[in-house]
């Protein structure tokens, strides 16, 4: 994904766009990102343990979509996350 290319992007606003699929795993490589919303799409699948290494990221918004299963553990290690929400899924 061409997403992944752009490393000093820090802040993602994707929500209300009728995305589909999966949450991209490419994300990863956004280093710099501090604030990410995928809310209110059409998302399925997991939540990719991969967001775990977005060091920066202290907002993620991943509600209103079809996400299922578990709550990767790898988000623990996001010390600087401040909001997390997985409401409605």
């Amino acid at each position: 994904s061409e997403l992944g290319t752009l490393s000093s992007l820090d802040n993602l606003w994707l929500s209300l766009n009728e995305l589909n699929g999966t949450i991209p795993t490419e994300l990863r490589t956004l280093s710099s990102l501090k604030r990410l919303d995928l809310s209110s799409n059409q998302l399925k699948g997991i939540i990719p343990s991969e967001l775990g290494t977005l060091s920066s990221l202290d907002n993620l918004w991943l509600s209103l979509n079809e996400l299922n299963g578990t709550i990767p553990t790898e988000l623990r290690t996001l010390s600087s996350l401040k909001r997390l929400d997985l409401s409605s899924n």
